[in-house]
């Protein structure tokens, strides 16, 4: 697939219908910075917005990932497998979304009992020095994985991972 190519059929299919990017963007609710990625080639959207795309400029998917009109339809069994694809996408998404949301609240909360500790004056001695550090330990804990999680290498981070458990079984 050639995204430059991609990027100029869809900067075409904008022209025509007469819009901005800012309008698109407003549209597809992305911003119309991402739409200048995507027409320059440099970035491709995703899979749901690409189907939204396809709908207003009453184009096939095929058409726009090809970057240039075709004649003939695609197969409409096709279209609905891509749909659902794209639905479970949407959904393993908003899955790991609310297991970040719980993780980061428990991370939040172990540094708010960390902070009370420490400004007790607690945090020095006996069992609630133990447990002040359990809490800014698991906090930042929370942190870097939230971090590792919510950048473009945590597929690396399961592939390593994957590898590390099939060669321990």
């Amino acid at each position: 697939m050639d995204q430059k190519k991609v990027g100029a059929f869809m900067k075409g299919l904008r022209k025509e219908k007469g819009i901005t990017q800012e309008t698109l963007a407003e549209i597809l609710g992305v911003t119309g910075r991402t739409i200048s990625r995507w027409e320059t080639g440099s970035n491709m959207p995703d899979l749901d917005i690409l189907i939204q795309i396809a709908d207003y400029y009453e184009v096939e998917i095929r058409e726009i990932l090809d970057g240039e009109r075709k004649s003939e339809k695609m197969n409409k069994e096709l279209e609905e497998t891509v749909l659902k694809v794209a639905d479970y996408s949407n959904e393993e998404k908003m899955r790991l979304t609310k297991k970040l949301h719980v993780f980061s609240w428990i991370g939040v909360m172990s540094f708010v009992i960390f902070l009370i500790l420490e400004s007790m004056g607690l945090a020095d001695s006996g069992y609630t020095e133990i447990i002040a550090s359990f809490c800014l330990g698991l906090a930042f804990g929370i942190m870097m994985v939230t971090v590792i999680y919510t950048s473009r290498y945590i597929s690396k981070f399961q592939s390593f991972k994957r590898r590390l458990l099939k060669k321990c079984s």
